[in-house]
């Protein structure tokens, strides 16, 4: 009979390790998401869908989704500039430029809500010339985007600089032998390479500035049909000790989250796999 040879595990204690972090993921993440399902529970259907289906919260979905998703858009150029600038050039304040990606991680939202908005009405420093040519930044869509754009900004900048990192130069310089232009060789050779970091950096900050709440409410004015976001809504039910309303909104806010972050697994694992082939 076959004697298996039991391998011993690089990190001691696994067993107590796993625990451990499963214990603090069931008491983190696990058990506050189920809340709001047996919240939820309590509604009927008919309750359920009539409460998700109010004009006002469709309104607020619909505030929430198109900002989310202009932003994000607005964060994968923007990021992936940043990322190329802070890995292929040197230049004085690159360790400084660097840090500061990090800010809106380390800032309270609040604080930033409340500058951005001191910038963007019409008497602040950036708002003052838009309102020469009648545009108006706070306490509109455009302000809710730009704190949005602020709050995403991180994830797709992090997602694409450590694989630019990686990226072996052979690739672009062979691309460069064989007469591809510098526009050419980038969009076949490096873009192809970093396209699985920019759908990820994209979900990531996709998914968070739907739940965004800090950093928007000051900005946003919170006129219902118009700059109502559907954390506000949320938090206005609450308030009002709906328990049962504010839940059922935030689930749905939840499946939308869970849906990106699947489509985002998808498409790296598809991604993985085609590399892997290629190798």
């Amino acid at each position: 009979m076959a004697k298996f040879k039991k391998t011993r595990s690089v990190i001691p204690g696994f067993g107590l390790s796993f625990g451990i972090t499963s214990a603090i993921l069931a008491l983190v993440v696990i058990i506050p998401l189920c809340s709001l399902v047996v919240f939820s529970s309590k509604l009927t259907l008919d309750e359920f869908w009539g409460i998700i289906t109010r004009d006002r919260v469709l309104a607020s979905y619909q505030v929430s989704i198109i900002t989310a998703l202009i932003a994000s858009l607005i964060n994968v150029v923007m990021g992936t500039v940043l990322a190329w600038i802070l890995v292929r050039y040197e230049f004085p304040g690159k360790r400084f430029i660097d840090g500061l990606i990090e800010l809106p991680f380390a800032l309270p939202t609040a604080v930033a809500g409340i500058a951005l908005t001191n910038l963007t009405v019409k008497n602040g420093w950036i708002g003052q010339y838009f309102s020469i040519f009648g545009i108006e930044l706070a306490y509109t869509k455009i302000g809710i985007t730009i704190a949005l754009v602020f709050i995403g900004i991180p994830f797709v900048v992090r997602s694409i600089q450590p694989v630019l990192e990686k990226f072996d130069h052979e690739f672009e310089e062979a691309a460069f032998i064989l007469g591809s232009s510098p526009s050419h060789t980038f969009f076949k050779v490096i873009l192809p390479e970093i396209k699985p970091a920019i759908f990820a950096g994209f979900s990531m900050a996709f998914a968070r500035c739907i739940g965004e709440y800090g950093s928007v409410v000051f900005i946003a004015g919170n006129k219902p049909y118009e700059t109502e976001i559907a954390p506000l809504l949320i938090m206005s039910e609450l308030q009002e000790f709906d328990y049962s309303a504010a839940t059922a909104i935030a689930l749905v806010m939840l499946i939308f989250a869970f849906v990106i972050l699947f489509i985002n697994a998808v498409i790296q694992t598809r991604s993985q796999k085609i590399v892997s082939g290629i190798a």
